[in-house]
């Protein structure tokens, strides 16, 4: 048996030595990093990529880290956030709470703790059943922690907002998603840009997971509110 993947970590710190020595720790544990020292390109680095956890400083440049957190979770759902503030009052922690972070750790903090509470997170999500990186239906293998769609032998790319789309929709396949809901946990915007965005994308969407685009047996229009997850018969 291979063993699993390294977890992918996206470090956003803007304190110079501090990034490069948890950069150092955090690599010769065995995880892929990639680190930023700004919000906004972190909202970007995020959402681009299939990273596993963010380690996310509070104090930033850009956007602050409770922003950049909601935006994260918006566009991400199954994203581990694990915050790191210097700010130790309960109603910091409870804010950060409250954003979207899975947990935090109060500067100055040992290594040992940090590694510990990554691994417990990383549990944490490996025995959730909300966090289906591979999906099967009507005959497409849907790899969203690769970006993946394979039908037969064709396979193509997916952006990371039409990801989004499908982690979104399976997460809540129980019921309908209206374009607006999309627009704020995909988009990560406030809901107010042209719902058109949302159909032009999952009609591009459909063009790559659909057996026939023309007849969607996946991701499904609801008459009236939007778009639903749905097993094929």
């Amino acid at each position: 048996m291979s063993a699993p993947a390294p977890l992918r970590i996206l470090l956003v710190e803007d304190e110079v030595l501090l990034r490069r020595g948890l950069e150092d720790l955090l690599g010769a544990a065995g995880y892929e990093v990639v680190a930023v020292d700004d919000g906004r390109l972190a909202v970007e680095q995020g959402t681009a990529s299939p990273f596993d956890l963010v380690l996310l400083d509070l104090m930033l440049p850009g956007l602050d880290g409770i922003e950049v957190c909601r935006r994260l979770r918006r566009a991400r759902p199954e994203l581990l956030i694990l915050l790191l503030t210097a700010k130790g009052s309960e109603d910091e922690k409870v804010l950060g709470l409250q954003s979207g972070a899975d947990d935090y750790l109060t500067k100055p903090f040992g290594a040992k703790e940090l590694l510990a509470r990554i691994e417990a997170l990383a549990r944490r999500r490996e025995a959730s059943p909300e966090s289906a990186e591979r999906l099967e239906i009507d005959g497409c293998l849907l790899d969203l922690g690769r970006l993946e769609a394979r039908r037969d032998e064709r396979v193509v790319s997916l952006t990371p907002r039409e990801a989004g789309i499908l982690r979104w929709l399976h997460r809540h396949r129980a019921r309908a998603v209206s374009r607006r809901e999309l627009l704020v946990h995909v988009w990560g915007s406030s809901g107010d840009l042209a719902t058109r965005t949302v159909d032009v994308t999952i009609a591009n969407l459909r063009q790559k997971i659909e057996r026939d685009p023309s007849a969607p047996r996946i991701v499904v229009a609801v008459k009236g509110v939007g778009y639903a997850w749905t097993a094929a018969r």
